[in-house]
């Protein structure tokens, strides 16, 4: 048994869920997730301590069920923080003359290449340039907000000689020894 499958999901009062067959919706102030589940994971509503709670159960004793336990468990329980937080990933540019701008909602990026790189984010994520350096990459959807900071950061992934291009905020990049001089 998965032991982050067994914890029960704690609802706050402002998140509502709906339940059909293996399909589950999570409602909150910032928007609405969808998620299918597997046949092998069953999903039950619950009042715990006077709060709306959701624990998931196997229907199988297989290996595969219990893989997609924790895991199922793990993913509504992002859903649910999405709804009610949201999540944020922040990238820092370093490198002389490497740059950002948003030109309406496309990130237009000036990383040292002959020419600019424009991402184009879909609709449920929003992206901020602060001082032409710091990007931050927002949204509900834990998965879609990660894809679309390794997306910039795979633009111009810091190398290890001098550190210029984008990494993540808190990112520790080794730096190596450059050649030795006679």
């Amino acid at each position: 048994m998965s032991r982050i499958g067994k914890k029960a999901i704690i609802l706050p009062e402002k998140i509502k869920a709906s339940i059909q067959d293996h399909t589950i919706s999570i409602e909150g102030p910032k928007g609405k997730l969808t998620e299918e589940l597997s046949d092998l994971i069953v999903i039950k509503k619950q009042v715990i301590n006077d709060n709306q709670a959701l624990s998931l159960i196997t229907t199988k004793d297989s290996k595969e069920a219990h893989q997609l336990h924790g895991l199922s468990r793990t993913l509504i329980n992002n859903m649910v923080i999405g709804v009610n937080n949201g999540f944020t990933k922040t990238l820092e540019i370093r490198g002389v003359g490497y740059r950002s701008q948003m030109d309406g909602k496309k990130l237009i990026l000036n990383v040292g290449y002959s020419h600019l790189v424009i991402i184009h984010p879909p609709d449920d994520i929003k992206i901020n340039v602060e001082n032409n350096t710091i990007i931050h990459v927002q949204g509900i959807n834990k998965e879609l907000v990660g894809q679309i900071a390794a997306k910039i950061r795979s633009v111009r992934p810091p190398e290890p000689y001098k550190g210029k291009g984008i990494r993540y905020k808190d990112e520790i990049v080794k730096k190596k020894i450059g050649k030795a001089g006679k």
